[in-house]
């Protein structure tokens, strides 16, 4: 699993991911909006959006929430429509960090982005510096513990998924996003519960941190991450599982 995506799976187990929710529906809904407006209303011809609405039932988001964003996106309601922004750089030990974003003022949230690098260990790249290192995919983690790589790899598989990895703690799937609704559709099906689903950016390679290396780049990513316009950032640090707790325990 991704560096990432293996903090962000230690942190919803202890509760510690964005505790404030009201930030959390904000984020949402804009991701929600902008699917809708970029590939229509419809969830099931539209992976980006099938993706996030997933995402926001996850959260416990009304479902009025949801259909209030959608029509916003396509339309339907009036309202400004933020625009998408990505920001690419490096953090500590060479970590390569590629960040999403929507935001109603660039210069604001350009700035913002530049001040989280250098404040904490990194600098801020120009575009294409590491995004080539990131691709697209659809991605499934199921708790190791409640099912075994050999049915979860027979599902998937059959559902036009590209991959199964397990490691002690989780189980990763992954597919192409256009296939994104047919493997949660199959997954939902069986009753298979994921930990999270979503449309995410997987690094081509890791690079191993560990010691303060390890302790900045968290702190980065979490800097990042509390920013407003910030939507998601993704990072190719590779960090053993135990340091991880240790620094999620630290705070």
């Amino acid at each position: 699993m991704s560096g990432h995506s293996k903090w962000s799976t230690i942190k919803r187990k202890k509760g510690a991911l964005d505790a404030a929710k009201g930030k959390v529906f904000t984020k949402l809904v804009r991701e929600i909006t902008t699917a809708a407006r970029l590939g229509g209303g419809d969830p099931n011809g539209n992976p980006r959006l099938r993706a996030a609405i997933t995402a926001a039932k996850a959260e416990s988001m009304p479902n009025d929430n949801i259909a209030r964003a959608i029509k916003k996106g396509t339309g339907a309601l009036e309202g400004p429509q933020p625009e998408e922004q990505s920001y690419e750089g490096y953090g500590p030990g060479g970590v390569a960090f590629f960040i999403e974003a929507q935001t109603d003022n660039k210069n604001r949230t350009t700035s913002e982005v530049r001040s989280s690098f250098s404040k904490n260990g990194g600098n801020m790249g120009t575009a294409g510096s590491v995004g080539f290192m990131f691709h697209k995919r659809g991605q499934f983690v199921l708790d190791a513990k409640k099912y075994t790589e050999d049915e979860l790899t027979e599902a998937a598989l059959d559902a036009g998924a590209e991959d199964v990895k397990a490691d002690e703690s989780a189980i990763v799937i992954t597919c192409d996003p256009r296939e994104f609704a047919k493997v949660l559709d199959a997954l939902e099906k069986r009753s298979l519960q994921y930990i999270s689903a979503e449309l995410t950016m997987i690094p081509e390679n890791s690079v191993k941190v560990s010691g303060e290396a390890a302790e900045q780049c968290v702190r980065l990513m979490e800097r990042l991450e509390e920013l407003d316009d910030v939507q998601k950032v993704y990072a190719n640090f590779d960090i053993d599982d135990a340091e991880l707790e240790r620094i999620a325990a630290a705070g």
